[in-house]
């Protein structure tokens, strides 16, 4: 079970309860629907009274050898059921599990109020059911949505305007931004940097004015210690429903269209668009200027010097289609092989 000092886990859960929040059909016909179960676990450490989820045929084996009381699986996979195991058939487990494991592990409710030693500024507006934690800064006409909750030591400045339902992590700070309704930001973020512009002279360099906000629509979930610049003008925009990863750095008039997702340490640089749905794989670095269309994705280490069209998958340095870069690898390993032989 999850440890007890972080995660307070819900009530016992019927079995067909949990097969109407997992969307799935329970296997055998028959099963006990009154049947109760205290919590979820991996395949390997589950009881008798646990739900497990398989998702992954790698983990056959240890499917097979599960004593979960209960799994969620794919119809493909029920074979492989150890006996006495009750399944749930679905052919999305690992969305099922994700809503199960929601049931058991609820959101604490949230907290309301403003802490004793956060500094609230007189012209802010806070909404109804605002939570203002600890050490928490709130500049002059920054707005607070209704049920905004703000976590200790975060830094809200001049103006920000913050959606209602959005959650601010510890130690986040905004600026020169506009953040949509039910967001999710996490520890160490920082929102509204001067963008990274600058004119080239010779007696040095001249700092251009940052002019730009960042908007984020709603829905969005930004990670640890993501950068995200405010644009130079134009603003820097995060479409709705996107998911940013710990580490990522977003440069200034950056434009991210809805659902997409940049994962760990990728990098985004100034002016560059992400039309929806567009995915970066962990360190994926994309150059300014340049448009990925809709539905395009970016492999992980790889580098980006051109626009990438609709759906079409890259990768490499300089990236190019993935298909063409596993040529490439399999014909550098035959020349290696080859001049191997010569020796």
């Amino acid at each position: 079970m999850a440890d007890p000092r972080f995660f307070r886990r819900g009530e016992p859960l019927p079995l067909g309860r949990i097969a109407e929040i997992a969307g799935a059909t329970l296997a055998p016909a028959g099963a006990d629907a009154g049947r109760l179960f205290k919590d979820v676990a991996p395949l390997d450490s589950a009881g008798s009274d646990d739900v497990a989820f398989l998702d992954n045929k790698l983990y056959l084996p240890a499917f097979s050898a599960s004593a979960a009381g209960a799994c969620i699986v794919a119809p493909e996979h029920a074979a492989k059921a150890p006996d006495g195991m009750t399944l749930l058939l679905t052919e999305q487990p690992y969305t099922a599990y994700a809503r199960v494991a929601s049931a058991f592990y609820p959101d604490p409710p949230r907290p309301a109020g403003v802490h004793p030693t956060a500094l609230v500024d007189p012209e802010a507006t806070l909404g109804e059911g605002v939570y203002v934690g600890p050490f928490v800064v709130v500049g002059p006409g920054a707005e607070l949505g209704a049920g905004v909750v703000v976590h200790s030591h975060c830094s809200i400045g001049r103006g920000v305007v913050v959606g209602a339902g959005t959650e601010i992590m510890g130690h986040v700070s905004l600026s020169h931004c506009l953040i949509g309704r039910n967001c999710l930001i996490h520890a160490g973020a920082r929102i509204g940097n001067r963008g990274f512009g600058f004119a080239l002279d010779p007696n040095g360099y001249v700092d251009v004015p940052q002019l730009g906000r960042v908007v984020v629509e709603d829905g969005v979930e930004i990670g640890a210690n993501v950068t995200i610049d405010r644009g130079a003008g134009p603003d820097t925009y995060i479409g709705a429903g996107s998911k940013i990863d710990n580490l990522v750095q977003l440069g200034h008039n950056v434009r991210l269209g809805r659902g997409c997702v940049l994962v760990a340490q990728s990098g985004i640089a100034g002016s560059t668009k992400l039309e929806d749905f567009v995915m970066i794989a962990a360190q994926g670095g994309v150059g300014g200027h340049l448009t990925m269309h809709k539905g395009s994705r970016l492999a992980a280490k790889s580098g980006l010097m051109h626009d990438v069209p609709a759906g079409e998958t890259v990768g490499g340095l300089p990236a190019m289609p993935l298909r063409d870069y596993f040529r490439l690898v399999a014909m550098w390993r035959r020349q290696l092989k080859e001049a191997g032989k010569k020796k």
